[in-house]
């Protein structure tokens, strides 16, 4: 009962949509505006960088807050279940008729509770392709993958694998219409120049 407490809270927590809320404060709809999505990043791109960070932090937040729900428990494992728990939680959320982000952020907070050195490598991977290629949502499904590469490279056992295969999946799958406009040429690049 502990464990699947851990992990019901866990999906609440993962559920709030701060990316929706900031928005809402600097009264706007952000599911009006960008690409629609209540994550971080179209909060920055169409609100700016103050309410972007603050979306990121609350995102970040709540997937490390899981981790350590799951860990309070003493139970094997049930950190890893509520870490996915918050992210379905992101992805679909309960106070957004199961609509919701692409769990990148949430994800960050995540790792950096289960593995600092793992989640410096992916945002290495992250940062690499986003200079190399401006598509964010292109680094952010690298950096997703790079994931489970990790954790095999450094040797973790398979409950964190198949955690690991588990959320790059839920990445790419929320990420297929941004490949798509990749593909299409519409997807939207960043900008490094200064204005």
């Amino acid at each position: 009962m502990l464990r699947l407490a851990a992990i019901m809270a866990s999906y609440l927590i993962g559920s709030i949509p701060f990316g929706y809320i900031v928005a809402r404060l600097y009264g706007t709809d952000i599911r009006q505006h960008g690409s629609g999505n209540i994550g971080a990043t179209n909060v920055w791109r169409t609100l700016g960088a103050q309410p972007g960070l603050l979306a990121l932090l609350g995102d970040a937040a709540k997937g490390a807050l899981a981790v350590y729900l799951g860990r309070k428990t003493g139970l094997p494992y049930t950190e890893l279940m509520a870490g996915l728990a918050a992210m379905v939680g992101h992805a679909w959320s309960i106070y957004l008729r199961f609509k919701g982000g692409k769990i990148i952020a949430t994800g960050l907070g995540v790792m950096l509770m289960l593995s600092p050195l793992i989640t410096l490598w992916a945002v290495l991977v992250f940062v690499l392709v986003v200079v190399a290629f401006r598509f964010v949502s292109l680094g952010s499904v690298c950096a997703a993958i790079s994931v489970p590469v990790l954790f095999r490279v450094y040797g973790y056992s398979w409950p964190y694998l198949l955690f690991a295969l588990t959320i790059a999946t839920i990445a790419i799958y929320k990420h297929i219409p941004n490949l798509r406009r990749i593909a299409s040429g519409q997807e939207f690049k960043v900008s490094f120049r200064k204005k």
